[in-house]
């Protein structure tokens, strides 16, 4: 098959093997896969990854031993594979597994391929509603719902999004449904005020936002953003840290302790209420598309996609 490869330089190869099928796991046979900014970060050293890239996708399952009613169906997959057995997953903590894989991004390889394998367990068919390029969307809009499930949002509260990324811009249509008050900080604002139909508050200017908001979600994929985020929260406010990357951040912690502010890590989301959003038409991901590229030209994809301003660039397998 082929397999866009990251070892350590990227390249198309064109031989790879297939993966094999093995128990309690599927084949699917990869139809559209999303860039990542993560995939990105990965190139300049994030995780030390060498493989095939990719972890938002949609595809038809080709092979499923002992669960052959899959075969054919249209699926999108979380892409932690844990191991079922150690006491953080007894403990209901699975995506945190210490044993666990990661499609695309740790000790498995990932969807800029024809073919990937994850665990039955992680695939979710698709209802007809849902088109291919939306379902490449599922893994990071399931992202953005997991702040709600980790932070309780009040109707009352005002809520900033910095970073106007992708997914800067599905957290703030997530978040703007719980009745706050939410806007978006970013350098590119001026091609978002679709967004404003949505009630969602848009500004490239951080002058434009008052100090004192309740939450801060940080998605600007930069080590600078956590430095913003603690000049706009309130004292005793919550900073919700989405962006990983490459690298260090310098941080005074100090502001943060006199200021008793809570920051707290959000990666991986639920799949189940990202499907119902999307089918429901409540979250807008056609306009986030930004270009398309066949496999085969998955490294210019890749040049495309890193370039300011780039928001979702798609790779079709066909």
């Amino acid at each position: 098959m082929r397999g866009l490869v990251l070892e350590p330089n990227l390249r198309l190869q064109i031989d790879r093997p297939k993966p094999g099928a093995k128990p309690e796991e599927a084949i699917v046979q990869v139809l559209q896969a999303g860039i990542c900014s993560t995939d990105l970060h990965l190139m300049k050293g994030y995780m030390d990854f060498q493989g095939v890239l990719g972890h938002e996708f949609v595809g038809t399952v080709d092979q499923a031993p002992n669960h052959t009613s899959l075969i054919g169906k249209r699926v999108v997959g979380e892409i932690n594979a844990a191991c079922r057995v150690c006491e953080t997953c007894s403990q209901g903590r699975p995506t945190h597994c210490p044993n666990r894989t990661t499609l695309g991004i740790m000790g498995r390889d990932g969807a800029f391929a024809d073919y990937l394998s994850l665990p039955i367990e992680n695939l979710y068919p698709l209802p007809e509603e849902i088109s291919n390029e939306q379902a490449v969307f599922i893994e990071p809009l399931a992202a953005a719902c997991e702040i709600p499930q980790l932070v309780t949002i009040k109707p009352k509260d005002r809520v900033v999004i910095i970073g106007d990324g992708k997914l800067g811009l599905l957290c703030a249509q997530v978040l703007v449904l719980s009745g706050c008050h939410v806007t978006l900080l970013g350098r590119h604002c001026e091609n978002h005020s679709w967004l404003q139909r949505k009630g969602i508050t848009v500004t490239s200017e951080i002058k434009d936002i008052p100090p004192g908001a309740d939450i801060i979600v940080e998605a600007t994929g930069s080590p600078q953003g956590l430095t913003m985020a603690a000049r706009l929260v309130r004292p005793r406010g919550m900073i919700v840290l989405k962006s990983t990357y490459h690298g260090e951040v310098l941080v005074n912690m100090t502001e943060l302790v006199i200021n008793e502010i809570s920051v707290i890590g959000s990666r991986c989301g639920p799949f189940a209420p990202a499907l119902r959003l999307l089918a429901s038409g409540m979250i807008e991901v056609e306009a986030l598309i930004h270009a398309r590229y066949s496999l085969s030209k998955g490294v210019k994809a890749m040049e495309q996609a890193s370039q300011p301003g780039t928001l979702k660039v798609l790779l079709d397998m066909s």
